[in-house]
């Protein structure tokens, strides 16, 4: 869950995630990343697999943190500081000590739904309902390279799908009914004018 501690020291330097290829996107300094804001096309671009845990992936996940709990949040997706990566950081309370990552995740979602109100670090300033799951079940990696499975219900399943989401290239305008989206078009065109 959320709760549980998911900066641990590595005692391997690079761990293999299984069976999968490795990407090559681009691998900027870590310290350098920041939030990306809508309409960057990096948020509507399908994620590629994390193939590799290196100590730049490392980093990587701990500046995700970092930037999650300074921003507010209770997630951030790779894809929303601009790495085309399927790896997110979640933590329920947004505190980064209390994040777990998940890289390569696959969600199980129950056929139960319930609609509540999101928003998204990558576009400041607009909420809306979104409808999703009540309960999932998460899989992937941890940072070790290990496999994971969480059952999830409420608020940590809304935050694991929004989060998956991303990875998809799929953001809440999306989610949300076409009224919410053209009562929202006023934000929307003072978003994609500081772009």
């Amino acid at each position: 869950m959320a709760r549980e501690k998911a900066n641990k020291r590595h005692t391997r330097k690079e761990a293999s995630v299984p069976q999968l290829k490795a990407a090559a996107p681009a691998r900027p300094d870590p310290a350098t990343l920041e939030i990306v804001i809508w309409p960057d096309p990096v948020l509507t671009r399908r994620a590629e697999d994390v193939g590799t845990i290196d100590s730049w992936l490392l980093q990587v996940v701990e500046r995700m943190k970092q930037l999650m709990e300074s921003h507010e949040g209770v997630g951030l997706a790779a894809p929303q500081v601009g790495l085309s990566l399927r790896l997110f950081v979640m933590a329920e309370k947004a505190k980064a000590d209390q994040a777990v990552a998940v890289i390569n995740p696959v969600l199980e979602l129950d056929s139960q739904t319930e609609e509540a109100e999101e928003g998204c670090l990558s576009l400041p300033g607009i909420r809306g309902k979104v409808m999703r799951a009540k309960t999932i079940t998460l899989t992937g990696y941890d940072l070790k390279g290990d496999p994971i499975s969480m059952p999830l219900e409420g608020f940590p399943a809304r935050i694991a799908q929004h989060e998956n989401d991303h990875l998809d290239g799929v953001l809440i305008l999306s989610r949300m009914p076409p009224s919410a989206r053209i009562a929202l078009g006023k934000k929307l065109r003072e978003l994609r004018t500081r772009s």
